[in-house]
Parts: C-alpha cells; structure tokens; sequence
C-alpha cells in the first residue's frame, strides 16, 4: 500500500505539470487520470498515520520515558516540516511550478500528525473512530472558511501568520481539517489488522455513501466530482463526501492487497523497495518535476500520447530505482536519516 500510494502520488504530480492538449475534464483519460490522483493523497496519509501509530504503540511497549517520546517526535516534525520547504522551492510557482516557499502542505499535515500519534496510540479503536468521525464531518462546520472560493495560487500563499495558519488548519491544499479523518484512519488500519469484520463494515458504510452521493448528484443536477468547484465530492477543499468515500477505496485497496498476499495470487515483491522510501521519493520526485516545469515554461502543451508516455515512464521509472537503492545504497536516505535521528 505505501508503494502503491507513493506511486499514484508521482502519477498525479506529474500528470498535473505535463498536462496534455486537447484534454478536457470530461475526457475518458481526464477522468483515469483523476481517478489515480483522488486516492493518491488519501493513501498516502492514511499509510503514513498507520507507520506512526504502529511506531508510537512499539514505543508504548518498550515502556519509553517522555525525553524517549521527544527524541522519536521531534526529528519527525522537523525533517517533514524542512522537506516541505524544500519541496515548495523544488517546485516553486516563479520557475512555472505550483508552490510558494512556505506553503504548508501534507508533509506538514504529517508533522502536525507525528505530534498527536503519541495521544492517539493510546486510544481504543472505538475512540479513533469517533476522532475519525469528527475530522470527517468538518468541512459541514467549518464551510464559512474552508477557503472553497480560493483559486489554487490562493491557497498556496499565505500574507502574514494568521493566514498561513489558516491555510495549515483549515483552508490550505492538506488543512488538518478534515485531512487528521485520513491519518487517523491509519491508526483504525492498524488496530483492525485483526478485525476483518469492522473493516469490511467500514467498507459497506463507504458503499451506502457512495450511493447517496451519486443519488444526490442526479436529484440536484450537480456535477459527481471535480477537484474543485461546485460538485458533490471536491479535493480542494475536501468535502465530507471525498472524505468517506476514499476511506472506502483505502480499505478495499487494503483488502484486495491482503487477499492477494494470503493466496499467492500476484507476486508484488517488486513494490517493496518503493513502499520503504515513500519520503525520499516524494522529495525527490519533485527535483524531477521543478526541471520540467521550468522546461515547459513558455512552451506548448504536448500532445496525448507523449505526455502520457512521460508520466507513466516517469511514474514506473521509482520503481527499478528503489531496487537499486535498497540493493547498493539503503542507509542513504530520508528513512534511514529519521531512524538515526530517533535512535
């Protein structure tokens, strides 16, 4: 899953700076595209929220004292918070990329996330859910300043504190609210690794949402999904809808994976390497896509076939190349950095 969810979050990054001519939002592949690119950043949380509350309840075991939990915390924020930075930079929006230098964003979200997985370790599945629930339903709370009339160069800028503030909390591109729903359910993951029947409840809870949602797009004329605008699941901001039905293609992801591993069906080794270094592979995806951005500044848009070509080549590309690191370099890393670091 963490191979997987790093890889559509390359797909989607890279589809998005090399945007092909001619594709309309109704375009069949507009719509694959899109597709991959909604369950990006809900797996990619949601397998993150599950490795720190795996980590947090292996400390809980091993009986760590409060200067342990700083030592474990604090290199976390502070290397998600400095890759942040860096990644705005890699990709910033004056060399054609998407970034101001200090936008928060979901490695932010993480940090914030590395700081409360001491806390939620400690609850029982039941309380997580209900967290999971209240992070879920508040963009119907929050609605006045979910920032859903932003345009996107809106929400990655910020003029003084209180704004970036409110683009971290509420209003940014991975405000902690309602994005805390996708990393808590990383800690619901973990705790039902044994409950097959509360994840396959989870399940048939996203399927009557699912339905209700097609139900409502068809009654009010509103359009299904779109990444932002006026439609009945929406990423920027993520509406309540977006948040649950996700977390029903999270755990079918989950159960599909599982199924395969028990029965031997497909052999995914080849994933593995990629699924150890999603955080270097996120920085580093970005250095890529910064030089094309600044490459296309200017230039026409490609074609379909070329375009797709290059995302999907540079997609697959991490894969051979996490194989190559685990093999010759596996202490050279942005993992190995934060296990040194906590150590």
């Amino acid at each position: 899953m963490k191979a997987i969810a790093i890889l559509f979050m390359v797909e989607v990054h890279t589809a998005a700076i090399l945007p092909p001519e001619g594709i309309s939002v109704g375009h069949p592949a507009a719509f694959v595209a899109a597709a991959f690119g909604g369950m990006a950043a809900p797996l990619f949380v949601t397998v993150s929220g599950w490795g720190m509350h795996r980590g947090a309840k292996k400390r809980f075991a091993e009986g760590l004292a409060s200067r342990a939990w700083i030592d474990w915390v604090l290199p976390r924020v502070l290397v998600l918070t400095a890759c942040q930075i860096l990644v705005n930079i890699l990709l910033a929006t004056e060399r054609g990329g998407r970034f101001e230098w200090h936008t928060p964003g979901v490695l932010t979200l993480l940090a914030l996330a590395a700081i409360v997985a001491p806390i939620f370790a400690r609850l029982r599945v039941e309380n997580l859910i209900g967290l999971f629930t209240i992070f879920a339903i508040t963009p119907l709370l929050v609605s006045d300043v979910n920032g859903a009339d932003l345009s996107w160069f809106d929400r990655v800028d910020a003029t003084g504190a209180s704004e970036w503030f409110q683009r971290l909390l509420v209003n940014g591109t991975y405000p902690v609210l309602p994005w805390f729903a996708l990393s808590t359910l990383g800690a619901i993951l973990a705790e039902s690794e044994e409950n097959q029947r509360l994840r396959l409840g989870i399940i048939q809870m996203g399927g009557l949402t699912l339905l209700a949602s097609i139900i409502l797009s068809v009654r009010n004329g509103t359009a299904w999904a779109l990444t932002e605008g006026d439609a009945v699941l929406t990423f920027f901001p993520a509406s309540v809808f977006f948040v649950f039905i996700t977390t029903m293609f999270v755990f079918i992801a989950h159960e599909v994976l599982l199924l395969n591993a028990q029965r031997g069906l497909l052999n995914l080794s080849f994933l593995e390497a990629s699924g150890r270094l999603t955080l270097t592979i996120y920085v580093l995806h970005f250095a890529v896509l910064g030089l094309a951005a600044s490459y296309m500044m200017g230039q026409p848009r490609l074609a379909v076939i070329p375009a797709f070509t290059i995302t999907f080549a540079h997609t697959l590309a991490w894969i051979p190349l996490a194989n190559l690191h685990q093999k010759h370099c596996a202490n050279i890393s942005l993992e190995a950095l934060l296990r040194r670091l906590s150590n």
